[in-house]
């Protein structure tokens, strides 16, 4: 299976989709920029009173849990639940899963409450809600000792949906494929947000593309090539996280193409 990854980024910079966000305060700022340096929409509304109205102009809804409080919970039902009215794609980033109770159980209860397509967190968050007995170190990863291709492709057929694992090689799911991105740089663990980022993303590709797998694998690819290419061109993680906007902002084909590093497996065997 070849995922033409440039085609889907040239979607994203000619539809300029509207990508909805009720994220993580900490780093929304980093969320919007992101968005926007692929050449899509961000909007960043949070308020319950419109949310419901904003999903309806977006084409796809991020939901983050980061700086997680019960009425910003509510109001992310109020965004779904409008969200999968009009059949737009809902990505939710389990932030902090496995930390505290209160986040296990917000988690519970939105993938109750409303259709999420898509799950994305580190190993730990998403072996939590998988139900596996593993914890969160804040909102950092903690080493999980399992196979995680197995848990990501058991929740992606228990909940019906795209799972997303983020770690040194990224794990894609939609319960049949497991696709795997090995593009990144460890660079990116020394900058608070990429994570973050990397929700943005996947919304923003998921805007434009069905198959949400997919949509997944190609933004994390460009994300994480940027984040090579920049790497390069920086001193440290402050310059680093400037240089990744520009390259972002400057992928072409000939370096998307050369540089992506996407495998998949099917029936246990894999292939590029």
């Amino acid at each position: 299976m070849k995922i033409d990854v440039y085609e889907l980024l040239e979607r994203v910079r000619m539809q300029k989709p509207v990508v909805h966000h009720l994220t993580n305060w900490v780093t929304i700022y980093d969320c919007a920029n992101i968005v926007k340096v692929f050449g899509a929409s961000p909007v960043m509304a949070h308020a319950p009173e419109e949310v419901a109205d904003m999903a309806k102009i977006a084409s796809a809804l991020v939901l983050n849990i980061g700086t997680l409080t019960v009425d910003f919970i509510e109001a992310m039902k109020i965004a779904a639940k409008s969200a999968n009215e009009k059949g737009i794609p809902v990505v939710l980033d389990i932030c902090g899963a496995g930390a505290t109770n209160l986040r296990n159980k917000k988690c519970y209860e939105l993938l109750d409450s409303v259709k999420i397509n898509i799950i994305k967190g580190n190993a730990s968050e998403v072996a939590r809600i998988a139900g596996e007995n593993v914890n969160t170190k804040g909102v950092d990863a903690t080493k999980v000792e399992m196979d995680l291709m197995e848990v990501a492709k058991s929740l992606a057929m228990s909940k019906n949906c795209t799972v997303v694992i983020t770690g040194k090689e990224d794990i894609v799911s939609d319960g049949k494929i497991v696709f795997l991105v090995k593009n990144g740089h460890e660079m990116m663990s020394h900058v608070v947000g990429t994570g973050c980022m990397a929700t943005s993303v996947i919304g923003t590709f998921a805007a434009i593309e069905k198959n949400l797998a997919i949509a997944s694998v190609a933004g994390l690819c460009c994300f994480e090539i940027a984040a090579e290419i920049a790497v390069k061109k920086s001193e440290g993680p402050g310059s680093f996280k400037e240089k990744m906007y520009d390259a972002v902002y400057s992928l072409d084909k000939k370096t998307v193409g050369k540089m992506q590093k996407i495998e998949f497996l099917v029936d246990g065997k894999y292939y590029k």
